[in-house]
């Protein structure tokens, strides 16, 4: 196995275009499992380390996203997402904080779960419940590409990323509302996901995200449900009021979520139970952030 060592973005671009076949490697804690079981033998690894402009932030204004986004660098590692982003990206701070062990965190990074396209990376449901903004930077000796969030899962553990792209940051729009993300597991910690679920209050356009994990062939949003609780807030005036949801449409918001799924049984849970678990998640993350959301009201008034 070749290993190749770019010290620059430049060589790293280069390097990948002439090895399409090379699996890039910066935190490595998904990539040194399958080595470690032999379930991957790339020709080639590709070590992003020694390129420092993939570990940085920085917030702005971006062509194409309203509002103020993070652009959130490739090699950003998940603990330091729950120390300086937990205002502005929210959810995916709480999902963060669920990856792993303390070491995990300080090495796995976003962009690692975008490049392995599990439907049980912890950062899948919460990207999507931040909403249809969040794009993916796939760059190139050719150039550079955005990938719509919706866009980017194609199927089980594969992604849109073209043989000679790798990511290079991911731009999240900054949350607008509360946000909140939950993941069910076999134990409490160390764990893959049985299932999760990613939710998103966004009260600037009217709109909320949700995004499934652990019980689809793909990272999803349960689009029926987002466009069933947007209207029933819109035309109740809860936006404005931030009066109560509702048993009733608190749980028809649950049960459109788990019909949104598609899991399968296997040894971590049966489909029937991540169906059950995903609509407890959907209404308890809604009771939360509208919870929350209301506070802010009364703060303010």
């Amino acid at each position: 196995m070749e290993f190749l060592r770019p010290a620059t973005w430049d060589e790293a671009l280069a390097a990948k275009a002439e090895n399409p076949s090379a699996l890039p490697i910066s935190g490595g804690t998904d990539v040194m499992v399958e080595l470690n079981f032999d379930r991957h033998r790339p020709s080639a690894l590709l070590d992003l380390n020694r390129i420092t402009e993939l570990t940085t932030w920085e917030s702005g204004s971006y062509e194409g996203q309203q509002g103020e986004v993070i652009r959130l660098g490739a090699a950003v590692p998940y603990a330091r997402i729950t120390s300086e982003l937990a205002g502005p990206l929210q959810g995916l701070s709480i999902a963060g904080n669920t990856v792993g062990s303390p070491q995990i965190r300080n090495r796995g990074t976003v962009a690692g779960n975008l490049g392995g396209a599990s439907p049980a990376g912890d950062a899948h449901p919460a990207l999507l419940a931040a909403g249809k903004d969040v794009f993916v930077e796939a760059a190139s000796v050719r150039g550079t590409r955005l990938i719509a969030i919706d866009d980017f899962y194609v199927g089980v553990k594969r992604n849109s990323l073209e043989p000679d792209e790798l990511i290079r940051a991911v731009r999240i729009p900054v949350a607008s509302g509360p946000q909140q993300f939950s993941k069910i597991g076999t134990r409490n910690a160390m764990v893959i996901a049985v299932c999760a679920f990613g939710f998103a209050l966004h009260p600037k356009n009217g709109t909320v995200g949700t995004g499934i994990g652990s019980a689809a062939p793909t990272p999803r949003r349960a689009a029926e449900a987002e466009q069933f609780l947007a209207d029933e807030l819109a035309d109740r005036g809860l936006w404005q009021s931030g009066g109560l949801i509702g048993p009733a449409a608190t749980q028809r918001f649950g049960e459109l979520v788990a019909a949104a799924s598609s899991p399968i049984d296997d040894v971590r849970g049966s489909a029937s139970y991540r169906r059950h678990a995903l609509a407890v998640m959907a209404r308890r993350t809604l009771t939360w952030t509208w919870n929350e959301y209301t506070q802010s009201l009364r703060s303010a008034a």
